[in-house]
């Protein structure tokens, strides 16, 4: 008999927005990995931290985070060896992954290398997006709003494309694009119904209308928001929440 295989998605920063599912699995794991950066802690640990025993045996997997290109195979076939040899002796593992691991989540890149060699259950999480949408207090999308979900390293004339064919856009991964992405918005007249969440659920969070932000560069846990859809009172009442 192996040990079973799971993805935990852990949401996006509090740890009272894990499923009861994903602390059950979460506490009753003996071994416990996670991504972590080379520069740095890991970020989907800390979400875990409160329900994290002693006795549980961690496997930190170790990601380059740099712009230039790193050798991302690797990294994943060499986690994959690792975890491949708790699996075979009987432990189970769970994989915590920052929001859903199948919504751009690392997960997927073991899933993808052990799904077929041994049982996997994933767990879906609450994204950024949706939590970004709650506390900005609008909605992401209602009725038949079409929304679409755009990385900010796209190209201008590819973003404006997609924003202008949807009523609803979330745009992710910001960081050293926001300027750019900033401009092309307000070019396209849409700086007004768009707003701007940062570090969501967390001590740090920060929320505004797009218009307010003065800086040329976004943290990477930031997003903006786009409503044109079909909620008329979604588009003028850009609710603010004072923090």
């Amino acid at each position: 008999m192996t040990g079973r295989l799971y993805g935990l998605g852990l949401g996006p920063g509090d740890p009272e927005l894990l499923t009861l599912k994903a602390h059950r699995i979460l506490t009753h794991s003996p071994v416990i990995a996670y991504p972590q950066p080379d520069n740095g802690p890991s970020f989907a640990r800390q979400i875990a931290a409160p329900y994290l025993r002693p006795d549980q045996l961690e496997v930190p997997i170790i990601v380059p985070m740099r712009v230039e290109r790193f050798p991302a195979q690797d990294v994943y076939d060499e986690a994959a060896e690792r975890l491949s040899r708790h699996l075979d002796a009987g432990a189970d593992v769970a994989v915590l992954c920052e929001g859903d691991p199948f919504f751009y989540g690392s997960f997927m890149y073991l899933f993808e290398r052990l799904a077929h060699r041994y049982p996997t259950e994933v767990v879906p999480g609450v994204s950024s997006m949706m939590a970004a949408a709650a506390a900005y207090g609008r909605p992401l999308a209602a009725r038949n709003d079409v929304l679409t979900i755009l990385p900010g390293p796209l190209d201008n004339d590819v973003l404006k494309a997609r924003i202008e064919a949807s009523q609803a856009v979330a745009i992710i991964k910001l960081g050293r694009h926001f300027s750019r992405i900033r401009a092309l918005i307000a070019e396209m007249g849409l700086a007004p119904c768009t707003g701007y969440v940062e570090r969501v659920s967390l001590d740090a969070e920060r929320i505004s209308p797009l218009a307010e932000i003065a800086e040329n560069s976004a943290p990477y846990f930031s997003m903006l928001l786009i409503y044109k859809g079909a909620e008329g009172w979604a588009i003028s009442s850009a609710a603010r929440l004072e923090r």
